[in-house]
């Protein structure tokens, strides 16, 4: 009896043809972004309605100054409530991470996907020239092997 290989057929790579396998490829560009002075009530208002967990925030010249998340604004309101104070008062300026780790647009997936599961964040911001041009979610990670699943990873 012969060895069968459970291996699916592969769809052939055309000469020259070039698999996208960059972050800046999967990225997502049009970005829900947040300023500095909007209220946490603000934020939480568009995370419900936009269902998404957190957005990059920036400057009139679209540069990155932070990141907010569900996490900061479940924070603000425990704190709201175990020190008594009124939520409206607060400016996500005060609740965001600013200190953001960002991700170069021409790294390859697989290396931030690694970059994912060492750092445990949800999100990357892809800055370039300054300026915000995109953010790459572990949404966007696994889509982006959804699409390359039926080609060659050996690259």
């Amino acid at each position: 009896m012969g060895i069968k290989s459970f291996q699916g057929a592969r769809k052939h790579q055309q000469a020259g043809e070039e698999i996208p396998l960059k972050v800046s490829d999967y990225m997502t560009t049009k970005l829900i972004t947040f300023k500095p002075d909007q209220s946490v009530e603000e934020v939480i208002d568009s995370l419900i309605n936009n269902k998404i967990s957190g957005g990059p925030v920036v400057n009139d010249k679209n540069e990155l100054v932070g990141i907010i998340s569900e996490g900061d604004c479940i924070k603000h309101i425990s704190d709201s409530r175990y020190y008594n104070m009124p939520m409206d008062d607060d400016r996500i300026e005060n609740r965001m991470v600013k200190n953001v780790e960002t991700i170069d647009g021409n790294m390859n997936i697989f290396d931030a996907a690694n970059k994912f599961l060492n750092e445990k964040r949800r999100r990357f911001p892809i800055v370039e020239a300054g300026k915000l041009v995109g953010q790459i979610s572990q949404k966007d990670i696994l889509k982006a092997t959804m699409k390359l699943k039926s080609q060659n990873w050996k690259k």
